[in-house]
């Protein structure tokens, strides 16, 4: 009888997956920076490409310390989300909305990775792994600060301003509608 995967089985195989995750992440960012209009957006981008450099370094540690060689193990998860964002990119959208729509497609990414971290953690504390525990924290502290760094700049005006551009005739119309009751109003007043 074959014998049956253990945590740290699993665990090893996680940490392979994300570290493929990572390694596709590296060549998606920076599509993903030059597809932005804004400066803000594609700053960030960038600089998470930074990070997820730095992220895989991370990883690369958490197996040495492990005593595993670090390779990774195709993601089929981050590769399917980073398909859904090639083509998104390959929409004919006006600057804003795509902008707003990569802000999706990263956000996307980030809740992905999150929730792989989160894993990992979780198994590496119950198996006693403190130096793995400590980096992967890292790591994840990253992927929050990225997602919540995206949440500021979609909520600090790129989807308002797509939101504006989605329905421009609407805009007039609401704007015409609000002047004639507000003249209407101020007629039953007299």
């Amino acid at each position: 009888m074959a014998e049956s995967g253990t945590l740290h089985d699993a665990f090893i195989d996680e940490l392979r997956d994300t570290y493929d995750a990572e390694k596709q992440l590296t060549k998606a960012l920076p599509k993903l920076a030059k597809a932005a209009s804004n400066p803000k957006l594609r700053q960030a981008f960038e600089s998470h490409l930074e990070e997820t450099q730095g992220q895989i370094a991370r990883l690369e540690q958490v197996f040495e310390s492990l005593d595993e060689k670090a390779r990774g193990k195709h993601c089929d998860g981050i590769a399917g989300i980073i398909e859904e964002g090639k083509s998104i990119m390959e929409e004919d959208f006006d600057e804003t909305t795509m902008d707003a729509c990569l802000i999706a497609a990263g956000q996307r990414a980030e809740h992905y990775e999150m929730a792989a971290y989160g894993t990992l953690i979780a198994w590496s504390e119950a198996m006693g792994h403190t130096e793995a525990t400590r980096l992967l924290q890292q790591n994840l502290n990253e992927e929050k600060a990225a997602d919540k760094k995206l949440s500021s700049l979609a909520e600090g005006g790129i989807n308002q301003s797509a939101a504006e551009g989605a329905h421009p005739e609407e805009e007039e119309l609401v704007g015409a509608a609000s002047g004639a009751k507000r003249g209407s109003a101020k007629a039953g007043r007299r």
